[in-house]
């Protein structure tokens, strides 16, 4: 077990971080000399904890979310829609967003609060995620509430892509990403790595809650057959937002604190940590959505800038065969002067989740969790 002073080590740039990190990773790789199946096979059957009344817990709040969606979809939602006048097919996909928003902005509050409301000191002091780690060690109560309920959650999701939402075209790879995103964070609870978990969620939540904001407004701003000027503004406003918070807490302080931490500090603290590259792996492959997915946003900004205008970010212009987040768009002005040819395809977006914008929500939703 690696020794600390105390002292709060001061946030590396990138350079640092490439240099620090990739010399760190590649002196590992060559001292792991018995690197394989067999050693991560005895790796996980040594350090991988998951009880059976965890297991129960899990399974009776997946079972609990999806009743309290069901709950609040019948009595609040749906009848908030039709109060609201929402044409039609904003009125069936605005409980979905409702309930996401419901969900992610107590999930973020919940993880805000104990990183900034708590003794824990993971984000200001990112590698002490490590210190005084133990294989098999007790996980704080507050924190297994937090995992119980993310985890849950995937695991309701699961089920709701399948049988409650409306199938479209991409929900294979949903169901597929739930699967994914569900196996890590049992992982990570299993091994003992719910601090650098904790900070994780925080850095990926907040844009799903503005993403869902931003949808609820584009819902609201045509309604009862009127304009609402407000919603517009608040939805454009919530798309420059998103895009500002993607790069601040996915870009920046992600790789910077949580990076850092992993592929550095972790082997300070504890030299044979286990499924350092295994972990690491993960974590790489979702800087690099994020990165990827950041391009595809900054091109629905600009467009938002000469539109002016954003619509629906789950419509997606069918014409431009999905291939660019400019999809994320569409021009209401140019829906009306097309006539009836832009109506049916307005209609047809009630059905299917169409190109680029899926894609981008997806990517958001992905990288959120693992």
């Amino acid at each position: 077990m690696g020794a600390h002073t105390g002292d709060v080590e001061p946030m590396p740039g990138y350079l640092d971080l490439i240099s620090r990190a990739s010399s760190v990773m590649t002196t590992a790789w060559r001292d792991c000399s018995q690197c394989g199946l067999d050693l991560s096979r005895r790796t996980l059957l040594d350090n991988a904890y998951i009880t059976w009344t965890e297991i129960a817990l899990f399974f009776f709040c997946a079972f609990l979310w999806t009743q309290i969606r069901r709950g609040l979809t019948e009595r609040l939602f749906k009848p908030l829609a039709r109060w609201c006048s929402l044409l039609p097919k904003d009125a069936a996909k605005m409980p979905e967003s409702a309930w996401k928003l419901v969900f992610y902005t107590m999930s973020w509050c919940y993880s805000t609060y104990l990183l900034f409301f708590t003794s824990y000191s993971f984000f200001h002091d990112p590698p002490s995620v490590f210190y005084n780690w133990k294989s098999g060690m007790s996980v704080p109560i507050d924190i297994a509430i937090a995992y119980l309920i993310q985890g849950s959650f995937y695991g309701h999701s699961i089920y709701a892509t399948v049988y409650m939402d409306a199938w479209r075209k991409d929900s294979a790879v949903m169901v597929v990403h739930h699967i994914i995103t569900l196996a890590l964070i049992c992982f990570s609870y299993a091994f003992r790595y719910h601090n650098v978990g904790i900070l994780v969620l925080f850095l990926h939540d907040i844009n799903d809650i503005q993403l869902e904001f931003t949808k609820l407004n584009i819902y609201l701003k045509s309604r009862g057959g009127g304009y609402y000027l407000l919603n517009d503004v608040v939805s454009n406003m919530g798309s420059v937002s998103f895009s500002i918070t993607w790069f601040w807490f996915r870009l920046y302080w992600f790789p910077l604190k949580v990076l850092y931490a992993t592929c550095v500090s972790s082997l300070q603290s504890v030299p044979n940590i286990p499924f350092y590259f295994f972990f690491n792996a993960l974590l790489l492959a979702l800087l690099l959505m994020n990165i990827y997915w950041f391009l595809f946003i900054v091109l629905f900004v600009v467009k938002v800038l000469k539109m002016k205008e954003v619509n629906d970010v789950r419509e997606y212009e069918e014409e431009e065969g999905g291939k660019s987040a400019a999809g994320l768009l569409k021009n209401p002005q140019a829906a009306t002067n097309n006539g009836k040819n832009e109506e049916e395809d307005d209609d047809d977006a009630g059905h299917h989740q169409r190109g680029d914008e899926k894609h981008v929500q997806n990517g958001i939703t992905k990288e959120k969790h693992l």
